[in-house]
């Protein structure tokens, strides 16, 4: 089915590109976003619309759903993909990162949501794509403030779902695994330099999420045209899922948390990450 005019957030690199290029090239009217608007501009090329838009900021939210709305009605589908890493011990994370953390990871999502609800309302119809995370369903050493915007996600998700549905507005979740991008990079870069009792741990945290991206681990994950597919079945399927883990290795980790009790995830996890 034709979902309408789709806007999605995140657009520069990676999984938000992956997805403009694929949807544009199926014919769909796509509103490519990012907060600089010349990290964008070779999309159009593509068969993209671009706009500025970040989620950390009222204004620009609001003027880009606007202007979506201005020129087609209404969004037909949104999809919620801006986001990175914060990774270090919690102890060791400033609060201003933290706080910007989940102001990229959560709040814009929820105020997208929130902006472009009244106009499927209206239509009767809609699409919401929510970018979670394998790291949704559980958590690596390291990782307490990215999985914790990322469970965030995967429950304000399940809320969205039961209340918009009445309205004709389905809501799916996207939990990729290892997916090779420039994410990997960026979450390794925000380790915090600590020279405490963490300081051995940060650098093993560095260390093995970038062995997760190059070592073994990696022959696990995808591209990210893989998350694009999925973000299509989404917005196009009759009868969309509710969730759908991208990668053997989202399957793989998602599949042996659930069945492991929490201390034996801990051994499990420790192979790979000391103890502080």
């Amino acid at each position: 089915m034709d979902p309408g005019p789709v806007l999605i957030t995140g657009c520069s690199t990676g999984i938000g590109r992956a997805t403009a290029e694929r949807l544009a090239g199926r014919g769909m009217t796509v509103y490519a976003t990012a907060r600089r608007l010349d990290s964008i501009e070779d999309l159009r090329a593509a068969g993209c619309r671009t706009l500025a838009l970040d989620v950390t900021d009222e204004e620009s939210m609001r003027a880009g759903v606007a202007a979506v709305e201005e020129a087609e009605g209404s969004v037909g589908a949104l999809v919620n993909n801006a986001g990175y890493s914060q990774s270090g011990a919690v102890e060791t994370i400033p609060m201003d990162e933290l706080r910007r953390q989940f102001e990229t990871n959560v709040f814009g999502l929820v105020r997208m949501c929130q902006l472009v609800m009244p106009g499927m309302r209206r239509e009767g119809r809609g699409r919401i794509v929510n970018i979670s995370s394998m790291g949704g369903k559980l958590v690596f050493p390291g990782g307490g403030a990215y999985h914790g915007t990322k469970f965030a996600v995967e429950a304000i998700s399940d809320a969205l779902r039961f209340e918009v549905r009445g309205f004709g507005v389905h809501v799916s979740v996207i939990e990729p695994g290892l997916i090779r991008t420039s994410f990997g990079d960026t979450a390794v870069g925000s380790v915090p330099e600590h020279d405490g009792p963490y300081s051995e741990f940060n650098t093993a945290v560095a260390r093995a999420t970038a062995s997760a991206y190059d070592g073994p681990f990696a022959k696990l994950g995808a591209g990210p045209e893989a998350v694009a597919k999925a973000i299509e079945k989404a917005i196009t399927a009759r009868r969309p899922r509710t969730r759908y883990p991208v990668t053997a290795s989202a399957r793989f980790f998602i599949g042996q948390h659930a069945i492991l009790p929490d201390r034996a995830w801990d051994r499990v996890v420790g192979t790979s990450f000391p103890r502080p």
